[in-house]
C-alpha cells in the first residue's frame, strides 16, 4: 500500500499542513495494521516495562486534542484535564480497545477538519501552551502534534511486535 503522502495531497488541507495531515493518516493506518488480531490481553501486556499499546492509543487521542485546542488558541477544558489524568490509570480501568481505537480515529478526523479550516497566514500566530503559558505558534502546535503521533505510533508498532513474540 502507498503511503499517505504519496498519495497526493489530502483535500482542502493547505499545502504547508500537508506534512501534518499525512503524518496522522499514517499514524492511523500503521496503528491499524500493527493492532489487527491482537488479544486485549495483549493490548494491556508491558513488556520490559514498556507502556501498553492502549495507554498509547488512548494517550495519542487525548494529547492530539490537548494539542489541536493550544492551536485554536485555547485552553484545555475541565474534561481534556480530567482525560490527561485518567491517561494515568489506564493500565488499571482497561477501557475497551476497540473504543480507544475508534476515538483515534474521531481524533484524526476532527484534526484534520481543523487542518482544513486553518490559514496559511496564521501558522505564525502566537499561541500558549498549558498552565505556565509557554509561547508557541499555530504551525508549532500542529507539527509536533503530527510528529508526537508518530512517536507515539512507532512505539505501538514495535510493542505489539513484541506482544505477539511473548
Amino acid at each position: 500500500m502507498t503511503e499517505p503522502w504519496l498519495r497526493g495531497p489530502v483535500p482542502g488541507v493547505p499545502p504547508l499542513l500537508q506534512p501534518a495531515a499525512h503524518a496522522l493518516l499514517m499514524s492511523r493506518e500503521d496503528i491499524d495494521r500493527a493492532v489487527d488480531g491482537l488479544t486485549p490481553e495483549q493490548v494491556w501486556m508491558s513488556p520490559g516495562g514498556a507502556a501498553t499499546i492502549g495507554y498509547h492509543v488512548a494517550h495519542l487521542s487525548g494529547a492530539t486534542d490537548r494539542l489541536f485546542s493550544y492551536a485554536r488558541g485555547e485552553m484545555l477544558t475541565p474534561e481534556q484535564r480530567e482525560t490527561f489524568r485518567a491517561e494515568a490509570k489506564l493500565s488499571d480501568t482497561r477501557p475497551p480497545f476497540e473504543e480507544l481505537l475508534t476515538k483515534w480515529h474521531e481524533t484524526i478526523d476532527v484534526a484534520l477538519a481543523q487542518l482544513r479550516g486553518t490559514k496559511e497566514e496564521n501558522l505564525l500566530d502566537v499561541r500558549e501552551v498549558g498552565r505556565d503559558r509557554i509561547p508557541s505558534n499555530v504551525i508549532g502546535l500542529l507539527f509536533h502534534a503530527a510528529e508526537h503521533a508518530s512517536r507515539h505510533t512507532g512505539q505501538v508498532v514495535t510493542t505489539a511486535k513484541m506482544v505477539r513474540g511473548l
